[in-house]
C-alpha cells in the first residue's frame, strides 16, 4: 500500500501508526490529522529539562503546553457549536458547565498537565481579552475558556509548576495547519499510555453524506490504559508485553478533542463527544475508577450566524438520519490518533530515573503479521 509522507510519519520524523503498517478502516485526509478540519490550527510548546532525583521547583521538567484553534489564530475569540461529555471525571477541563448551558465555547482549546490548568485558562482568557475590545461585548463581557488536563507527575516535577505564561503564550504562536507532530511534544510530553510512552496524538476522516464531502478529526492527550488491555488493530497486543507495575492501579487520563465541518447543532454535537468515546474502548480503554476521560468536540459550521444573540436566526443542521455516519468517522480517528501517540512516543527517562519506555514497534508489527493483521507499505 502507497502513503503519502504525512501518513507515514510526522513533521519531526517519528513514525505513525500507518507508517508502520496498521490497518484503520475509513479514509483520513491529507495530512491525517485535526487540521484537516476548515481553519482548526494546533500549536505547542514543549518544556524538557534536567535528570535525576526530583527537586521540586527545579525538575526534572517534562511537560508542556498544547492548543487547537477552532478557526485558526487570526479568528482567535470566535465561538464553535460544541458538546461535552464526561466518559469518567477524575480530571478537570474548565469551560464544560458553559458548553453544558449555551452549547459553544470560544477561543482555543488548551490541554496541558494537572497543576497547571487553571494558569493555563487564565492566561488563555487574558490572551483573549487582548484580541478584541472587551467593551463589545455587552451580551457577556468575559470568557470561560477551555482548558484540560492529563496527569505526568511520574516522569515531570508537576509540583513544581514549571508551566508559566509565556509557554502558554508559545503554543499559541505556534499553532498552524497541515501535519502535525505527535508523541512527546506539547502537553503530552509527560504522558505514557497503556504504560508506554504516549502523548499527544491526531487523526482525520473524510466521509460523503448526500453527495457532500465533510471532515471529522481528532486529536488526544493521550495517558491512560493498562498494559494487559491494550488492543491494536482488534489483536490483544499488551498481554506480550508484561510489565512489573501494577496491573490494579487506575491511575490516567486522556482528554479527547472532535473537530468537524459538519452542519452540527449543539445537541448533535455532544452526541458526536459522547461517541466519540468509543474509540477508546477499541484500543482497550475502560474509563477506570481513577481515570479522567474528558471530551469536547465542535462544528466549524454555522460560523455567519453563531454570534447572533437577538432576533430570528437561520442555522444549518444535518438530519438526525445522517449522525451515524459521523460517528463511526469519530470513533475511527480517536482509534488512531490514540496509536499515533504510542508509535511517535520515544522512550523517555523522568524524575527519580522514571521510565516511560517506547512502543516496541517491530515486535508489535510481527505479532500482527501473525495475525494477518499487518499491511505492507512501500
Amino acid at each position: 500500500m502507497r502513503l503519502s509522507a504525512a501518513h507515514r510519519q510526522t513533521p519531526s520524523g517519528r513514525l505513525r501508526a500507518r507508517g508502520a503498517g496498521i490497518p484503520f478502516p475509513g479514509m483520513p485526509g491529507l495530512a491525517n490529522a485535526i487540521t484537516d478540519v476548515g481553519d482548526v490550527k494546533v500549536g505547542y510548546c514543549t518544556l524538557i529539562e534536567g535528570d535525576g532525583p526530583l527537586v521540586v521547583g527545579k525538575g526534572p521538567v517534562r511537560t508542556g503546553v498544547t492548543a487547537i484553534f477552532p478557526r485558526g489564530r487570526a479568528k482567535g475569540t470566535a465561538p464553535v457549536y460544541a458538546g461535552y461529555f464526561s466518559m469518567s471525571g477524575n480530571g478537570e477541563m474548565s469551560g464544560a458547565a458553559f458548553i453544558e448551558e449555551r452549547g459553544r465555547f470560544e477561543g482555543p482549546v488548551v490541554i496541558t498537565n494537572t497543576h497547571s490548568c487553571g494558569l493555563a485558562r487564565d492566561v488563555t482568557a487574558q490572551w483573549m481579552t487582548e484580541q478584541v475590545a472587551i467593551d463589545a461585548k455587552a451580551d457577556q463581557p468575559f470568557w470561560l475558556p477551555v482548558a484540560a488536563e492529563t496527569f505526568d507527575g511520574t516522569l515531570n516535577d508537576i509540583n513544581g509548576h514549571h508551566v508559566a505564561a509565556e509557554h502558554v503564550r508559545a503554543a499559541f504562536a505556534d499553532a498552524k495547519g497541515g501535519p502535525v507532530d505527535e508523541g512527546n511534544v506539547g502537553g503530552g510530553t509527560g504522558m505514557t499510555t497503556y504504560q508506554f510512552k504516549g502523548g499527544s496524538g491526531t487523526a482525520s476522516r473524510v466521509i460523503t453524506i448526500e453527495d457532500k464531502g465533510y471532515t471529522v478529526g481528532a486529536f488526544v492527550q493521550s495517558n491512560f490504559g493498562k498494559r494487559h488491555l491494550m488492543t491494536v488493530a482488534g489483536i490483544p497486543i499488551g498481554v506480550h508485553f508484561p510489565t512489573d507495575e501494577s496491573p490494579n492501579s487506575d491511575l490516567g487520563s486522556i482528554i479527547g478533542v472532535v473537530a468537524t465541518d459538519a452542519p452540527l447543532l449543539p445537541h448533535q454535537v455532544k452526541r458526536l463527544a459522547r461517541r466519540s468515546t468509543l474509540g477508546i474502548a477499541r484500543s482497550g480503554g475502560i474509563a477506570s475508577n481513577e481515570s479522567g476521560d474528558l471530551f469536547v468536540a465542535f462544528s466549524t459550521a454555522n460560523e455567519d450566524v453563531i454570534e447572533s444573540n437577538f432576533g430570528s436566526v437561520q442555522v444549518e443542521m444535518l438530519g438526525e438520519g445522517n449522525l451515524s455516519v459521523i460517528y463511526e468517522a469519530a470513533i475511527q480517528a480517536m482509534d488512531e490518533a490514540i496509536m499515533n501517540a504510542l508509535f511517535a512516543g520515544e522512550t523517555m527517562v523522568g524524575r527519580d530515573g522514571n521510565t516511560a519506555p517506547g512502543l516496541p514497534v517491530e515486535e508489535v508489527c510481527e505479532i500482527l503479521r501473525r495475525h494477518g493483521r499487518l499491511i505492507d507499505i512501500e
